[in-house]
């Protein structure tokens, strides 16, 4: 079973951080991820929206089909996808380098976790980025 990181690692991780992609972005300003996306923009973090879906700019940023199409490299890969969909952004995740996968509130996807570990990346499950942001690193 997957542990987190603890707070101090968590802590270090987003203070490190600069860019994150934020998988399942919604240009939809009331979806959750959306509103997370833009305050991890007002922290200082550059986003890189990441859903095939989207066909313009989601607060201000070009969208990207996959993580590993994004030209620069990415601190942190923030999941918005159910659960069982997660497998393959990990596989994304790891192509592209990133260093930590990061799986919001409510997401929790064992082999993923596992699969992300293995190849070297932090892994975060069941959390929100700006949540810990403001509660860890708050600057």
């Amino acid at each position: 079973m997957h542990l987190n990181p603890d707070t101090g690692q968590i802590r270090d991780l987003l203070a490190g951080a600069r860019n994150v992609a934020v998988v399942g972005l919604s240009d939809k300003p009331y979806r959750t991820s959306h509103a997370i996306a833009r305050a991890l923009q007002g922290f200082g973090f550059k986003i890189y929206p990441v859903n095939p879906n989207l066909s313009g700019p989601v607060l201000g940023e070009e969208p990207y089909a996959t993580v590993e199409e994004i030209p620069d490299t990415i601190d942190i890969v923030d999941v918005f996808r159910s659960s069982e969909k997660v497998m393959p952004v990990a596989k994304d995740a790891v192509a592209a380098g990133a260093r930590a996968l990061w799986m919001q509130s409510g997401v929790v996807n064992e082999e993923a976790a596992a699969y992300a570990k293995e190849h070297g990346l932090i892994v975060v499950m069941d959390r929100c980025t700006k949540v810990d942001y403001a509660s860890l690193v708050g600057r």
